[in-house]
């Protein structure tokens, strides 16, 4: 149970900064039926199933965390969505300068999909765009996890927003 313990440690440790990141997601989908401590909520309920996470550093378990999140909201977009149907352009920014509008059901799930599509192509992009949109996680952090030097991670950022943009248009 030693692995269990060290779980529930880690996420003790890191339950004010998960919040503060589901925060900055969250507040990014005005329909969303998820407050950021729910966010974090089911995303541990995820975590709390895998126990071996618990043996992660503390930057590792942001980013596996990152990954929860996502898929919380994707769970949550696809169950907003059951009833709708329609198209209609979908807008996703990445432009740091703006205090990001709002995302609907819709466009949480284009971002997944062109996530999916775009780790066929850069896995490292496709880690990094996670990280940052639905984990929070700055240049620092992110380049620190993913190995790669800050400037690196710019010219990744500046190619996956590119391509991304052009993939939901």
């Amino acid at each position: 149970m030693m692995d269990r313990r060290a779980l529930d440690d880690l996420f003790s440790l890191a339950y004010e900064e998960l919040r503060r990141l589901a925060g900055s997601v969250a507040r990014n989908d005005a329909n969303a039926s998820l407050t950021p401590t729910g966010l974090v909520h089911e995303a541990w309920l995820k975590l709390a199933d895998a126990p071996a996470v618990g043996a992660t550093s503390r930057l590792h378990f942001k980013r596996i965390a990152a990954r929860a999140m996502r898929q919380v909201l994707v769970d949550a977009a696809r169950r907003r969505n059951a009833n709708k149907r329609g198209g209609g352009e979908v807008l996703v920014t990445f432009d740091e300068s703006l205090d990001a509008g709002t995302a609907s059901a819709g466009e949480v799930l284009a971002l997944d999909e062109a996530l999916e599509r775009l780790a066929a192509v850069s896995q490292r992009q496709a880690t990094m765009v996670e990280c940052r949109f639905f984990g929070g996680l700055d240049v620092r952090e992110t380049a620190e996890l993913l190995e790669v030097s800050e400037a690196t991670l710019d010219r990744d950022w500046r190619a996956a927003r590119a391509w991304l943009a052009k993939e939901l248009a």
